[in-house]
């Protein structure tokens, strides 16, 4: 059996010598503000062995979540077709390591991320990845970074890191912000009542499975929803402030048009990592979402329902321990629209 691949790609980003160096001695969190802004990318993939593409578009990115994070938006074309991806950076705090996750308009879904982080000029990332039944180490490389250009580079290994064989190379200079792009034509409407912006009041189980279903605890927030990617994806904000929770966490919902569905990935500040997505669609006239997650160190599986409205909607969460018999309800949250 494989191992976890999270974990391997965890491994190999403390066995680089760059990121073991970085670790803790400097403050990371800045990394990527070179990257922020319009640029032009002319890209080289390897298409097959031996066969090289070329293809030119535009790379948008922002910084989203207060700092926290980078979204990156690529559209690209060339002789072999369209190249369309999102890449979403986060930073792990504890760590001081930065993770890259990335998704193809193709499927919809992110991918396992690369980790790493810079050292002055230059950024080494590394990570796991299948094609086919076969295993890979993937590496990332950031160079040649000035304020009107720089270079990405990915690599993949075959024998565990002894060598290893160029398959994608981005070079992009800066641009003025081209023109918003029209929506996609395959986009799934179902999250359009979401976007904007909303108060939201928050009914939270304190301590869930745990056998005490009627202690709770309220407390208000505030939630920022956006349509990105050409409206395949969208980005919601979360903050939440009561008498003794802070609540901070960013979602990335990703529309996959092969199996019509959407997936929500989930980090809070305090981890910078991505959780296990939830994967559901609105069939059934509301939002089902269910994924497995652990919790107190117990693998359970998770549900999330959202009852959409114009003005005001619901969502709810719970957790079962008992592989889907028995839901426990908590987390329920109601949000009312901000005007203005």
């Amino acid at each position: 059996m494989l191992p976890n691949p999270l974990r391997l790609a965890l491994a190999a980003a403390a066995l680089s010598l760059l990121a073991t160096a970085q670790a803790g001695e400097r403050d990371a969190s800045h990394d990527f503000d070179f990257n922020a802004g319009a640029w032009k990318t002319q890209i080289r993939r390897l298409a097959a062995p031996g066969r090289w593409v070329d293809l030119e578009g535009t790379v948008v990115v922002s910084d989203v979540w207060n700092g926290k994070a980078q979204l990156e938006e690529i559209e690209a074309d060339g002789a072999s077709g369209p190249f369309e991806g999102l890449t979403l950076f986060v930073r792990n705090p504890a760590t001081n390591q930065w993770s890259e996750y990335f998704a193809n308009s193709r499927v919809g879904i992110l991918g396992t991320p690369t980790i790493g982080g810079f050292d002055g000029k230059r950024g080494e990332f590394y990570g796991y990845e299948t094609r086919g039944d076969r295993p890979l180490f993937v590496r990332g490389v950031w160079s040649d970074i000035h304020r009107e250009s720089h270079r990405f580079e990915q690599s993949l290994s075959r024998d565990g890191g002894k060598t290893w064989e160029s398959d994608f190379v981005a070079r992009l200079t800066r641009i003025t912000a081209p023109a918003a792009r029209p929506a996609a034509p395959d986009r799934d409407r179902s999250f359009d009542f979401e976007m904007g912006t909303w108060d939201a009041h928050i009914h939270r189980l304190r301590h869930p499975l745990a056998g005490a279903p009627d202690d709770w605890v309220d407390y208000d927030g505030r939630v920022v929803v956006r349509p990105v990617w050409g409206g395949r994806a969208n980005l919601a904000e979360v903050t939440g402030e009561g008498p003794d929770i802070h609540t901070e966490f960013l979602v990335l919902r990703l529309y996959n048009p092969k199996s019509r569905q959407w997936s929500m990935s989930f980090t809070a500040s305090r981890s910078g990592v991505i959780d296990a997505p939830l994967v559901g669609d609105y069939s059934t006239g509301h939002g089902e979402f269910y994924g497995p997650d652990t919790f107190n160190d117990r693998a359970i599986l998770v549900r999330l329902l959202l009852f959409p409205g114009t003005d005001t909607w619901r969502s709810e969460q719970a957790f079962s321990a008992d592989g889907g018999k028995t839901w426990e309800t908590n987390w329920v949250t109601t949000y009312k629209r901000v005007r203005g």
